[in-house]
């Protein structure tokens, strides 16, 4: 397994685009290997741009870009549904349908939330809402929140709900770099709702969704056990981070990056240098907290005791999300978001055990 200090990282030039994966990691269609001996069992196959993994109970229920979730059975099974919603999903750059979430009493009030880019007029804006799940589908209950900026790029997208039974959700800046230092705009921010979509009244800023700001594109979110919040997200030119989430923080985009200071910023506390790991979502076990990276096409470990990254995973290409199930990491592909090169029966929902990883 490849392991380094963060200080030490292997630089690599970064770019937007993916180059094409050798021969040799296109080739499998049944199992992927990885330098540590792991097989990852290939749960389902033929996803189309997969976003956000849900688990109820041995099902999963995983969002597509292009707007519909899919029910994926245990035995592998897939189910397309259908999900109606009162605006329509536009599906554009990196808009689309985006993340996904189950309420915490899903087995009782068959609820989750939704977060999708639409189209107002000239402008792509983002929302989200609550969706229930009816018996071929899923259907809008409620619109949480509405016009967030949106755009062709940087629409952030995820959504998780807290330990403290609060939604939270990622914000890019769309592209406005400026937007992330306002503190009246949604863009370039991680926000915070009730699950009745009101301002719960303990949020750091008056009267406002705003948790923190400085944001350049998040897409991941995930709690320690301790209930420290972190967050993955997208450097401008490499100087990809992984940051400690405290309320009413700014996390310094567009005026700091990296190892850069300044007073009333917060510096991460991993980031890429120089390589570009495209960091997407995020899963905590063990005191390590995984992610799934697109441009760098793998999964990263980083060890909060040590500060150590390891490559825990690679191989498949593309890799957008990453769920925590027992002493299982599941993964799905994204080698079909137009920035990959699909090899064949992608894109797949993946399993990994964790158990040597696991504290």
């Amino acid at each position: 397994m490849k392991k380094w200090m963060l200080a030490a990282l292997v630089l690599l030039p970064g770019c937007t685009v993916n180059e094409e994966r050798p021969a040799e990691e296109q080739a499998a269609l049944t199992n992927d290997t990885v330098d540590t001996g792991q097989v990852a069992e290939v749960i389902a196959t033929n996803l189309t741009i997969p976003w956000d993994i849900t688990k109820p109970k041995d099902d999963f229920f995983i969002s597509q870009r292009g707007g519909n979730i899919v029910h994926v059975h245990p035995d592998g099974k897939k189910e397309e549904m259908q999900l109606k919603l009162k605006k329509t999903v536009s599906h554009e750059g990196e808009g689309g349908l985006l993340g996904f979430e189950l309420d915490t009493d899903f087995h009782e009030n068959s609820l989750a939330y939704v977060y999708h880019t639409y189209r107002d007029g000239e402008r792509l804006l983002n929302r989200i809402v609550q969706v229930q799940k009816v018996e071929n589908g899923w259907e809008e209950t409620k619109e949480l929140l509405a016009r967030i900026p949106g755009g062709s790029i940087h629409n952030g997208g995820r959504l998780a709900i807290g330990p403290d039974s609060k939604l939270y959700a990622t914000a890019g800046d769309a592209g406005v770099k400026d937007s992330a230092q306002n503190k009246q705009a949604l863009s370039g921010k991680i926000l915070r709702l009730n699950l009745d979509g009101s301002i719960p009244e303990d949020n750091p800023f008056s009267d406002s969704y705003v948790y923190t700001l400085g944001h350049r594109n998040p897409q991941g979110m995930a709690w320690a056990e301790d209930g420290t919040m972190y967050a993955a997200e997208h450097g401008q030119s490499a100087h990809d981070e992984i940051n400690t989430i405290k309320p009413g923080r700014n996390y310094g985009w567009p005026v700091i990056e990296g190892d850069e200071k300044q007073e009333g910023m917060e510096t991460p506390l991993f980031h890429s240098g120089e390589e570009t790991w495209a960091p997407s979502g995020m899963a905590f076990k063990g005191g390590k907290l995984f992610v799934a990276a697109l441009r760098g096409e793998k999964v990263l470990s980083f060890d909060l005791k040590n500060h150590e990254i390891t490559v825990f995973y690679s191989g498949a290409g593309r890799l957008r999300d990453v769920y925590v199930s027992n002493n299982y990491l599941f993964i799905v592909t994204n080698n079909t978001d137009g920035r990959g090169t699909p090899a064949e029966n992608d894109d797949r929902l993946l399993r990994l055990p964790l158990s040597i990883t696991s504290h």
